[in-house]
């Protein structure tokens, strides 16, 4: 009897699952039609684009959430990258409403399609628009993507300028908890960690990747300010380039992109 009630009990939890994905799946259809309703008026001067982008920051934020809770693993890449695209953007250049429009319409492709099997996710956010420059000037972007696994600051803007002035696609994590999936996801070309992250640090999750087969052929390499000489670089694969933040960044960086065939 109570096998039988078991069975009953999983089948309606799985039945009220499908309709509360459902229901979030139309409200993310209905929230990005009326994004794509506020594009049009800005190109129209009907409206801000100040005012766009913090609609569309808080609408991804929201998305990207909700569809980690639904096992919607494209959808929320894409809204992460979308909000990651305008985390830093300054002047907003003449590209940043196409952008964003592009970005928009693969969010409402995913939502409409959102069980696609053969979806590769590593091939999508390659599609993606690569982000926009601090000073807002436009190199010829590489097809080369490069995740920064560090937290938001001054000396993250500074790796990413400097990534981007080789012509390389630029996003970040800052979160080693949630960087494992991304980068299973996405298969990046390059990840650079930082050594002193919460809850998992960069060196434990450099490690990682180099000791598991889904992640060991994944480029990385660790950005420290601990002296060469620290006990704690001493657990550090050997596969696994030391990038310090100190005069000799530059030439570091250039060595480890260099040793890992990106330059």
């Amino acid at each position: 009897m109570q096998s039988n009630m078991d069975g009953v009990y999983a089948k309606g939890v799985g039945e009220i699952v499908d309709q509360l994905r459902s229901e979030f799946l139309d409200e993310v259809k209905d929230t990005l039609e009326k994004l794509t309703f506020t594009i049009d008026e800005v190109r129209h001067e009907r409206n801000d684009i100040k005012m766009l982008v913090e609609e569309v920051q808080r609408a991804t934020m929201s998305i990207k959430g909700q569809a980690h809770n639904y096992d919607l693993a494209a959808l929320a890449t894409v809204a992460a990258r979308c909000e990651d695209y305008l985390a830093n953007v300054r002047n907003y250049p003449p590209r940043t409403l196409d952008d964003i429009q592009t970005y928009v319409d693969c969010m409402i492709d995913i939502a409409e399609k959102p069980d696609i099997e053969e979806r590769d996710i590593s091939h999508l956010v390659r599609e993606l628009p690569a982000k926009v420059r601090l000073d807002a000037s436009i190199l010829e972007v590489r097809n080369v993507e490069v995740l920064l696994v560090m937290l938001h600051g001054a000396a993250t803007h500074f790796v990413e300028r400097e990534l981007q002035e080789c012509g390389y696609r630029v996003s970040t994590c800052t979160s080693a908890l949630d960087a494992m999936p991304l980068i299973i996801r996405t298969k990046p070309d390059l990840v650079i960690i930082s050594a002193m992250m919460p809850e998992l640090s960069g060196i434990d999750l450099a490690s990682g990747l180099a000791a598991m087969p889904a992640t060991r052929n994944i480029p990385t390499a660790l950005i420290t300010s601990l002296p060469e000489d620290d006990p704690y670089l001493q657990l550090l694969s050997d596969r696994v380039p030391i990038i310090h933040k100190s005069a000799s960044f530059g030439d570091d960086l250039a060595e480890a992109l260099s040793n890992l065939f990106l330059i």
